[in-house]
């Protein structure tokens, strides 16, 4: 034999099993004959994966080499190169979802549910300082008022399919080298629902929902921050006949403000003052993000850059009490465009060297 196990997996001769094993899956997932891989190639990976996997095996392969014989180890599933039947909730137990089978019931999720629905809102940050509800209108899918979501004609009745039995599934069998297995699918008849209307809805034609458009009520929380999401249960698109509704997904998008700087909870505001008040100290008016002025006052000798810690004057903090702070930055403005009076009382307190 001159197959090199580990260059087929694609792992070092030093591996270990966990590395093998995670090799092995992603091989295997790529190359399975029912993902419309090659059966020898599988084969192959599947081969190498029963030796190195074994640690007795393994042993003798890296001692023989090209002279080991498997003799009685035989890669297939099975003893002896038998040929046996596997039902495939049999392989899915072997291999779990590596490969994506479908055994029966395994997959049905309910397909009947409506899709989610995710939408972008745009808030002043103003706004954030308290509840706020918005309203916003979807066109999407909600339930046909006519047969009320059946998908049937009012007073006419929904039978159970003929061709699955009202399971909403088929049953399938398929050959392959590693023998014959049964397949679950959809059952082509009743789309999977395991029943259909006597009569389909005149208006809806059987779906049991139309596309139409919705006005929808969102409470947006305080304190609400950029990229949060609002959940609302049930307000996606309606689901196929009776099938539960899918979700609405609001992603909240704060605007940027003209002055303030938001972080977090905090607010951050630059504040010019001139140069006499910085030297000599004022009071001065410093904006809130509710439009109120508050009156501050600033010590004397004050230098450019310095921050007033105003408490409170944030941002509400979400989902909890309180609120975050404000911050004023003081910015001592330099003077331009001086009269001829200021210019020469600037010169005398430069000759008394301020």
């Amino acid at each position: 034999m001159n197959k090199d196990y580990y260059q087929i997996l694609g792992v070092s001769r030093n591996a270990s099993a966990d590395e093998v094993k995670r090799a092995f899956h992603k091989l295997a997932h790529k190359h399975h004959p029912n993902k419309g891989g090659d059966e020898n190639k599988f084969k192959e990976i599947n081969e190498a994966y029963q030796v190195l996997s074994d640690k007795e095996k393994r042993a003798q392969y890296d001692r023989f080499g090209s002279t080991f014989d498997q003799g009685n180890f035989n890669w297939a599933w099975g003893r002896g190169g038998q040929n046996i039947e596997f039902d495939l909730e049999d392989l899915n137990e072997m291999f779990g979802d590596i490969f994506g089978f479908r055994s029966k019931g395994s997959r049905r999720k309910n397909f009947k549910r409506g899709a989610d629905i995710t939408v972008d809102m745009e808030i002043p940050l103003e706004t954030v300082l308290k509840d706020i509800n918005r309203e916003i209108n979807l066109y999407k899918q909600i339930i046909c008022s006519r047969c009320e979501g059946k998908g049937a004609e009012p007073g006419t009745k929904i039978n159970e399919c003929f061709s699955c039995r009202g399971t909403g599934e088929v049953q399938q069998v398929k050959k392959t080298f590693l023998g014959s297995f049964t397949q679950w699918s959809i059952c082509p008849e009743c789309k999977g629902e395991g029943q259909k209307p006597e009569k389909a809805c005149n208006v809806c034609k059987g779906e049991g929902r139309i596309r139409e458009e919705e006005k929808i009520k969102i409470s947006i929380p305080a304190g609400v921050d950029s990229n949060q999401v609002i959940k609302l249960v049930g307000k996606g698109e309606a689901g196929k006949r009776g099938g539960q509704s899918g979700d609405l997904y609001v992603r909240i998008l704060v605007k940027e403000h003209k002055i303030f700087k938001r972080r977090g909870d905090d607010l951050f505001i630059s504040i010019p003052i001139s140069y006499s008040q910085a030297v000599l100290g004022d009071k001065i008016e410093i904006p809130t993000l509710e439009g109120a002025k508050l009156l501050e006052k600033i010590p004397a000798g004050l230098e450019s850059g310095k921050i007033l810690k105003i408490s409170k004057k944030g941002i509400p903090r979400f989902s909890s009490f309180g609120r975050g702070n404000l911050y004023a930055q003081l910015i001592i403005k330099t003077p331009r465009n001086l009269t001829k009076s200021q210019k020469m009382l600037l010169k005398k307190l430069g000759e008394e060297g301020l």
